[in-house]
């Protein structure tokens, strides 16, 4: 735990060098009061972080775990950004083993601009390498009652292509398509425009076919 604490400090002294209260302001209404920040601008974080990544390396994987949850729990959103930047660079090591704290992070302190990560970028590799931890994941999330789950659901295929499961898709948006929930309306119609770019008519047709929400069938359609 000692290398761990000494590790993620090493990242707090870096980011607290660079605190913009302004911006941390205007960013925590940006996220409607959800979180707390420090102000650091997306471009400057990344940097920082590409240079802290520079200097102390990735975390083995014996200790990966433990600092992702450790960044996790900090009350500055930018060190969630963090710990999806660490995921990213490290997801080829990742095993299905991974997979029960990987998917508590959606559940924990979660809002668009971590789940929008976390299921097309993580959760997305994750299931093209394992793809036996669809059913037991992806399946029952999008029946789950925590809408930021069947959103990760949605779009865990978002950058799929050609490699898109259409059935296991169109089945996800049948069972939310009566869904009240902005986050998971957006999601649907989200999934199929970018669907679109890979088959547009199998998509025109999805839509005319079925009941969706006037927003996910408006950005359904947006570009067709």
């Amino acid at each position: 735990m000692v290398i761990i604490n000494s590790y993620v400090e090493e990242l707090v002294k870096l980011y607290t060098q660079h605190i913009d209260m302004d911006y941390a302001n205007w960013s925590k209404n940006y996220l409607r009061n959800q979180f707390d920040f420090l102000g650091i601008r997306t471009p400057i974080r990344r940097k920082l972080t590409k240079h802290f990544l520079s200097e102390f390396g990735v975390p083995k994987k014996d200790y990966l775990k433990d600092v992702i949850l450790t960044l996790w729990e900090r009350a500055e959103r930018e060190y969630q950004k963090a710990a999806l930047d660490i995921l990213d660079k490290v997801k080829m090591d990742l095993t299905p083993d991974d997979m029960p704290w990987l998917s508590s992070l959606l559940v924990n302190k979660s809002w668009w601009d971590t789940v929008d990560v976390l299921s097309p970028h993580i959760m997305g590799y994750m299931f093209i390498a394992y793809p036996k931890l669809i059913s037991q994941y992806a399946d029952q999330w999008i029946l789950d009652e925590n809408f930021w789950l069947q959103r990760s659901a949605l779009l865990y295929q978002l950058y799929y292509k050609n490699r898109t499961d259409e059935k296991r898709l169109f089945q996800y948006i049948l069972n939310r398509a009566d869904s009240e929930e902005f986050f998971v309306q957006k999601a649907i119609g989200w999934i199929l425009r970018e669907y679109a770019k890979t088959n547009p008519l199998v998509v025109k047709e999805f839509v005319s076919l079925n009941n969706l929400k006037p927003l996910s069938r408006r950005e359904a359609l947006k570009n067709l």
